[in-house]
Formats: C-alpha cells, sequence, structure tokens
C-alpha cells in the first residue's frame, strides 16, 4: 500500500541515543513497508551518517540519512526531515526516545480519524530520589503536544509553514507549532495509546544555569501568540523579581551608608532564595553535591532568567510575557 508514514528524528552528535532509537522503532508493530524513517542530522557528521547507513542494512523499513547543511536546531532539522518525506501523515520523536510498539498504529489510527495533528504519552522514569534537574525534566511528560512524540498531517503543516527556525534550541518551538495549528482551526486530538519513553540524559553539575538562556524564546512565543501564551503558559515566578529588587536594595543601602535598607533588602533576598531552595529540594535527593548545586544555583538563577528574558524582548522586539495561567496545560521546561 506504499508508504504512510513518515517518521522524522532529529539529531546531532548522539550515536548510542540515536541507535536505541532506531531500534525501537524496528519494533513497531506495524506494516514495515508502510513506514520509512528519516534521521536529520543538524551535524552532517560523517559518523552518523555511518551509523544509519549500517542500520538501515538491518532494518526492516526504509531508513533514510538526511544532513542538515547548517547547524541551526532541531526545529530546522525537522522542516528539512518532513520536507523531504514521501507520506502525507509525519511522525515526530527525538533521539533520545523508546517508541512503544504500539506507537506508530495509534498516531495513524487518530490521523486516520480525521485529525490534522496528534500528540501521544510520554513516559519519563524517575528514581526514588531525584535531582531537581531530573523532576524538572520529567515535567515533560505533563506537556501538551511535544515533539518528542506527535504526528501531524503533512497538509496541516504546510499549512502552518512547519516549525519556527528562529527556535533555534530545543524549547518552545513545539508549542509555537501547536498554537500555530490551533490558530489555523486544525483538529488535534490526544493519542493516549502512542506511548514514547523518554530516559532523562545525564547532565553536569549546574545545568540549570545554562538551561536559563533558553527563555529568551519566549518572547518569541509571546510575540506570536499572546492570548494562547496567557492561556497555556505558566506565569514567570514574580519572586524572581522581588528577589532581584531585593538585592539592588540591599547594595544601594550599603552604598548610602543606611544600615537599615542594607540589612532589610540582604534579609528579603536571603528569605526569596530559601523559598527558590525548598521549592526545588521539596521530594529530591538530599545528597550534598545536590544540596550544593541547589544553593549555589539558587542565588544565580533568578538574575540569569530575567537576563535572558530580557534579551528575548529585545532580540525578537517583543514586550515582556509577563502573564499567564499558573495552572496551564503546557508544562515550563
Amino acid at each position: 500500500m506504499g508508504v504512510q508514514i513518515s517518521v522524522v528524528v532529529p539529531t546531532y552528535h548522539r550515536h548510542d541515543m540515536l541507535r536505541r532509537c532506531l531500534v525501537a522503532l524496528a519494533a513497531q508493530r506495524f506494516d514495515a513497508g508502510a513506514f520509512e524513517v528519516i534521521v536529520a542530522d543538524d551535524a552532517a557528521d560523517v559518523s552518523t551518517r555511518r551509523l544509519v547507513e549500517t542500520e538501515a542494512a538491518a532494518a526492516p523499513y526504509r531508513l533514510r540519512y538526511l544532513p542538515v547543511a547548517a547547524t541551526q536546531g532541531p526545529a530546522a532539522a525537522r522542516n528539512a526531515g518532513w520536507r523531504a518525506a514521501v507520506a502525507g501523515f509525519i511522525a515526530f520523536t527525538d533521539d533520545d526516545c523508546l517508541p512503544q510498539p504500539g506507537w506508530l498504529a495509534a498516531g495513524v489510527e487518530a490521523l486516520t480519524g480525521g485529525a490534522d495533528a496528534a500528540w501521544g504519552r510520554l513516559e519519563m522514569p524517575l528514581p526514588p530520589r531525584p535531582t531537581d534537574y531530573q523532576r524538572d525534566a520529567a515535567g515533560l511528560a505533563r506537556a501538551v503536544f511535544v515533539t518528542a512524540n506527535c504526528f501531524c498531517r503533512r497538509a496541516a503543516l504546510e499549512k502552518v509553514g512547519g516549525f519556527d527556525e528562529r527556535f533555534t534550541a530545543a524549547w518552545r518551538e513545539d508549542s509555537d507549532l501547536y498554537f500555530s495549528l490551533l490558530e489555523h482551526r486544525c483538529r488535534i486530538v490526544h493519542a493516549s495509546d502512542a506511548l514514547v519513553i523518554h530516559p532523562i540524559r545525564p547532565a553536569p553539575w549546574g545545568v540549570s544555569l545554562r538551561q536559563q538562556r533558553k527563555s529568551e524564546f519566549d518572547a518569541l512565543l509571546f510575540k506570536k501568540h499572546p492570548g494562547l501564551y496567557r492561556r497555556h503558559i505558566p506565569a514567570f515566578p514574580r519572586d524572581y523579581y522581588y528577589a532581584i529588587g531585593s538585592l539592588a536594595a540591599a547594595v544601594a543601602g550599603v552604598a548610602a551608608r543606611q544600615q537599615w535598607l542594607a540589612f532589610n533588602g540582604l534579609a528579603a533576598w536571603g528569605l526569596l532564595t530559601g523559598r527558590c531552595f525548598a521549592r526545588r529540594m521539596r521530594g529530591n535527593t538530599w545528597a550534598p553535591a545536590h544540596v550544593a548545586e541547589m544553593l549555589v544555583t539558587s542565588m544565580l538563577i533568578p538574575p540569569l532568567s530575567i537576563f535572558w528574558r530580557m534579551h528575548g524582548a529585545l532580540k525578537y522586539r517583543s514586550t515582556l510575557p509577563t502573564t499567564g495561567d499558573r495552572h496551564a496545560a503546557i508544562h515550563a521546561r
């Protein structure tokens, strides 16, 4: 019956993870002749090409390697992948994911049932006492329409122009596509039987500091979809602004030799930082290294996050997205 659905897997220098993903795709309970897999390599790496070619020789399905000309991020890699696809249905997953055997069949069922797009179920197993990073990453499993597990009709992607390639990191590009589909009145459903296991990757000490840079993309998302942003994206923590204001007051008090101002400002900053620390530690491991990491990063996250949000507002000529629903459906990673 020909290729019914094309699976797009963006990758960037993650060979072991990619190999496991391709093995999982080989175990699909779906006619191997009815789907293809396109590995969109954002690094255009020779070793990745060799890996895909080796796997293609043994894979029961059609497996293609697609080099992306310039490193642009996962949004651009996904666009290259679906535009090179031969099928009318497109599935997206990531190289660090393990689609379960019924994944493709459930996605195809949702689209053949009349949906323009669908998202599946994501599971991200946690240890009994996770780190803050692990618990935060696992919040992705509660999100709506993530690219680790979603399906679109090719016509719907063409209608909205695919992914916005200005989202050069793995952050908000899936929300942007979801919002664009909603604005074009596309029918989107939840395919709960389309299950993907998403193991949480190891991360270096202080990873939360590096992740703050992604906050600049909030401004772009807000500029494009202000109404949907307010409705679906959780509010930015106001405590971050209060913490910076308190620290500024303490510094001003020292400079002006106003002890009361310096003391009160420092006390407020300590209280707000302590509240941030306590919130991040709740239910997580109290291993000494993790506690030290939480203490240091809880002091540094507020100024870094605000800096990158302001940077994004200037870069994309947007107002700062300061409002939102604290009970929003889309989890802020």
